[in-house]
């Protein structure tokens, strides 16, 4: 019989494939197109091109011992078991490894749940699942995760539900390899590649959030030494230490690629998932279109045909395909990069900072007309500074040990953004005479040519210009990852989570260039002005999702938790939340109206992502589940949660 007539005929006499219990039928036909797709995906996960017959012959047949199954653990009154505890690797093995790895699996997975044996009457349904991966052990060309935690379990286009059931979940643990509890291989990825440690992790962060002090020059143009070192110490704790702690709750909550976008999802319901992913996306993109116009803006002085014009044009388009291709290679090594980008980047200033102490003036700090204040450039420029700690997020699956290492990590970084930034802020303005008209872009490289020379300034350039680069790779490493893990989620078509032989979210590289080059030709203050509006909008989304799980799922497991209950925790945000009005009311009329069309556009968007979706115009990925938070219990001893 060919694939589709065994097909129908289970589908018209489920008897005769001891289906006994009951059983709808139409779950039979879903369960079927199911581990059908699960199969497609994981024998030609590009092609997508048919299976060998025999294979589907198998796979149909056994279909009713699933089944079966899944109503066995709906009857268990213990909680199933974690996803590493119940899952293992299988069906690679040929002959007789292959036998005894699956008889292995099947006693671990149908035998034990909560660490209890299976009662007797259920005997039979244990040797029926050792023979569905008996069966199917030899054939199957990749490991399968069978997992647990299925409550939110549908198919694609169907209303239907089914609780408990055991499934092939789709999304970010396809190819991925999980063996019983503590025999995980923590330090690789689904792909094979090394995930991020601390010290990459911590720079990473470092070029997400600031990069150094380069573009902190206009505060103090906006408003003079004293408003502008005072600011940035307020602004640490108005925002950037509220955000980093959400960060490291939610980031450890939710550890998985798509961060931010999975938290609003879990809280909101996934249109607003989708919005948060469009305007943090946008907000992104352009904030990373700035990077080449500062690189530029350094360099035009040592080489002024870069001013302007073609040439410069011709470099921005250079340099944008020479860092993308950086960030194809591979997040571990845009990491390491990022670690000499820094202690390359930073050292200048420390030297700088050291010839400037004999020069220091303490009454040039003091100098200070309210009268005088760009507050609009003051205001934005500490905001762009200080803000995107959350980036980091969309990075969180490939992070290792995320609940331990993403909270330290935030810390560290956090006191190395502030030091960056104050350190030079506090010695160049008290050494030289302040003239803020000259306070702008590239500044400090004139600073450091009056206090040290010509390589001094040198060497403040060259650290501007790779500072750039890191903050380009860094950012583009977090909105390709976003989408990649929007993507998994059933958000964007299937295509955004295809990843390159290296490991990395090809096409979200791509649209991220793309958009780059597309906003390059914005100026500066704009630049920056429209990032903030879009990113506002995000985070009061953020701070939304943030609360209203607190109040939900108050014990739901967070591997860091900040110390606050709920009113704690609101009273936290709502300076931040303040400061969000601030900046979007003192936008220009032109960002203003610019940023609400991109937003009116995110509106728009997802409502025909679906339609396309429902037209099966596009392949979207089959599973849409999101951490299941109901039947999470907070312990002392507290354990990632599994996120499908």
């Amino acid at each position: 019989l060919s694939w589709e007539e065994k097909e129908e005929k289970a589908v018209q006499d489920p008897q005769e494939f001891q289906l006994s219990d009951g059983t709808s039928r139409d779950l039979l036909v879903r369960a079927s197109f199911l581990l059908a797709v699960r199969a497609r995906s994981l024998h030609q996960p590009t092609s997508g091109l048919p299976l060998d017959s025999d294979l589907w012959a198998r796979l149909l047949i056994f279909l009713p011992s699933i089944v079966y199954l899944s109503s066995f653990h709906s009857q268990v009154s213990s909680p199933p078991p974690s996803h590493s505890q119940f899952s293992a690797s299988w069906g690679t093995q040929p002959g007789k490894e292959g036998r005894e790895a699956a008889e292995d699996v099947a006693s671990r997975s149908a035998g034990a749940v909560g660490g209890s044996e299976i009662p007797s009457k259920h005997a039979g349904r244990r040797q029926r699942v050792s023979t569905l991966r008996l069966f199917l052990a030899p054939v199957v060309p990749t490991d399968i995760p069978i997992g647990h935690n299925m409550q939110n379990l549908k198919l694609r286009n169907t209303a239907t539900t089914r609780a408990n059931s055991a499934c092939l979940p789709m999304g970010d643990r396809v190819g991925v390899k999980y063996n019983s509890v503590n025999e995980g291989e923590e330090r690789k990825g689904g792909h094979g590649i090394p995930k991020v440690s601390m010290v990459p992790l911590i720079f990473l962060i470092f070029y997400e959030v600031s990069g150094g002090p380069f573009g902190i020059e206009d505060s103090v143009k906006a408003a003079g030494p004293l408003l502008a070192i005072v600011g940035f110490l307020l602004f640490a704790f108005i925002w950037s230490i509220p955000e980093s702690l959400i960060t490291a709750e939610m980031g450890t909550m939710f550890p998985e690629n798509g961060g931010y976008v999975v938290w609003v999802s879990s809280a909101l319901g996934p249109f607003w998932g989708f919005q948060q992913g469009w305007a943090k996306w946008l907000s992104g993109v352009i904030d990373n279109a700035l990077y080449p116009v500062l690189f530029l803006d350094y360099v035009k002085s040592s080489i002024p045909i870069l001013g302007g014009g073609l040439p410069r044009t011709f470099a921005v388009l250079i340099l944008t395909v020479a860092l993308t291709y950086m960030n194809y290679r591979g997040l571990t090594i845009v990491g390491w990069v990022a670690v000499f980008l820094g202690v390359f980047s930073l050292l200048p200033f420390f030297v700088m900072g050291l010839i400037a102490i004999p020069r220091i003036e303490p009454s040039r700090w003091l100098e200070m007309d309210l009268g005088n204040v760009n507050w609009g450039l003051y205001l934005n420029t500490l905001f762009w500074n200080l803000n995107y700690w959350d980036s980091i997020s969309t990075l969180a699956g490939e992070v290792d040990n995320p609940k331990r290492t993403l909270p330290r990590a935030l810390s560290y970084a956090l006191v190395l953004v502030l030091g960056a930034y104050l350190y030079p802020l506090i010695t160049c303005t008290a050494a030289v005479p302040v003239v803020r008209e000259y306070w702008s872009d590239g500044y400090f490289s004139d600073i450091a040519k009056i206090l040290g020379g010509f390589w001094l300034h040198s060497w403040i350039q060259a650290a501007a210009a790779l500072s750039n680069m890191g903050n380009f790779v860094t950012e583009m490493s977090s909105d390709s990852y976003q989408l990649l893990g929007m993507a998994e989620r059933g958000m964007l078509p299937e295509f955004f989570a295809k990843r390159s032989r290296y490991g990395t979210p090809l096409i979200g590289i791509l649209f991220s260039a793309f958009g780059v080059i597309l906003l390059s030709w914005m100026s500066f203050q704009e630049i920056i002005a429209a990032e903030n509006y879009l990113y506002c909008f995000g985070m009061i989304l953020e701070f939304i999702a943030f609360i209203k799980l607190r109040v939900t799922h108050p014990n739901a497991s967070r591997p860091y938790k900040i110390p606050l209950g709920t009113i704690g925790a609101v009273l936290m945000i709502i300076p931040p939340t303040i400061l969000i009005v601030v900046v979007m009311t003192l936008a220009s009329y032109k960002v203003m109206a610019v940023s609400i069309l991109a937003m009116v556009v995110g509106f728009m968007l997802q409502p025909c992502l679906v339609y396309v979706d429902k037209k099966r115009w596009l392949r979207f990925s089959i599973s849409t589940d999101l951490p299941d938070l109901s039947r999470s219990l907070e312990t002392e001893d507290d354990t990632v949660p599994l996120v499908f």
